[in-house]
C-alpha cells in the first residue's frame, strides 16, 4: 500500500511540473506574440504618421496656391499634387513650359519648397517624383523616344525652371535619410491617364499635365527581417 502511495505521488509529482512547464511556455510564447505585436504596430503608427504629415503638406501647398490665384488637385490618397497643363502651357506635342506660365511655374516651387522644408517634415518622405504625362496622341520626335521622352522632358523643363527659381536653394538641399535628393523626374507617356476617353482635346489637355508624388519613407525588407529574427530569438529557435 505505501509502495502505491509513493507510485502515485511521483507521478502526481511529475503532472505537476509538467504542467508549470508548460504553463512557463505559454507564457513565454504570449509574451513572444505580444512584443512581436507590438515592434509590428510601431513600424504601422510611424508610416501612419508620416502619411499624415504628407497630407498635411499637400493640403497646405493647395491651399496656398489657391490663395494665390493658382488651382492644383490632389489625389483621394493625399500623395499626389497634379499640376494641369492650363497652368504650364503645354501643347500637344511640347514640353517647353509657355512664357507666359514661367512665373506660376515659380510660384508652385517656391511654395512646395517652403511648405516641404518647414520644420524638416520632409524627413517623413522617401522621394518626391516630379512627373510627366502625355495624352495619347503619338509623337515620334525626341529622337524616337516618343511620348515616354516628351513626358520626361516636361517633367525636366519644370525641374529647370524651379532651379532657377526663389525656392531653388531650398529644393536643392533637401535630402532623403539616405542622403539622396529629394527631388527626381520622371516620365510616364499616356500610359497614366487621367481621362481615360481621349476623344475630345479638352480630355487630351486634362492628360498633359505634371503629377508631384510624395513618398513616405516605409520599413524595409531589412526592418522586417529583424523583426522576424527577434521572434526566432524569443522562441529559442536561432541556429
Amino acid at each position: 500500500m505505501s509502495a502505491l502511495l509513493f507510485v502515485f505521488v511521483l507521478t502526481l509529482m511529475v503532472v505537476v511540473i509538467r504542467l508549470q512547464d508548460q504553463q512557463q511556455d505559454l507564457v513565454q510564447t504570449q509574451q513572444t506574440v505580444e512584443e512581436q505585436e507590438a515592434m509590428f504596430t510601431a513600424q504601422i503608427d510611424t508610416v501612419r504618421a508620416s502619411e499624415l504629415v504628407r497630407a498635411q503638406m499637400l493640403a497646405e501647398i493647395q491651399e496656398e496656391l489657391a490663395r494665390r490665384g493658382i488651382r492644383v488637385e490632389v489625389d483621394e490618397t493625399s500623395s499626389v499634387l497634379s499640376i494641369p497643363t492650363s497652368l504650364l502651357g503645354f501643347d500637344s506635342g511640347s514640353y517647353e513650359i509657355a512664357s507666359a506660365r514661367r512665373q506660376t511655374a515659380l510660384t508652385i516651387g517656391q511654395v512646395v519648397a517652403d511648405v516641404v522644408a518647414k520644420d524638416d517634415r520632409y524627413r517623413v518622405l522617401d522621394t518626391v517624383f516630379v512627373e510627366g504625362h502625355t495624352d495619347n496622341t503619338p509623337h515620334t520626335g525626341l529622337d524616337g523616344t516618343g511620348n515616354w521622352g516628351l513626358s520626361t522632358f516636361r517633367a525636366i523643363s519644370l525641374w529647370r525652371v524651379w532651379e532657377s527659381g526663389p525656392g531653388a536653394k531650398e529644393l536643392k538641399a533637401l535630402r532623403s535619410e539616405a542622403g539622396e535628393p529629394l527631388f527626381s523626374v520622371s516620365g510616364y507617356g499616356e500610359t497614366r491617364p487621367v481621362e481615360p476617353d481621349q476623344s475630345t482635346e479638352a480630355a487630351k489637355a486634362k492628360n498633359r499635365r505634371i503629377d508631384l508624388r510624395f513618398t513616405v519613407v516605409r520599413p524595409t525588407a531589412d526592418d522586417l527581417a529583424e523583426i522576424i529574427e527577434h521572434e526566432a530569438g524569443l522562441d529559442g529557435t536561432e541556429d
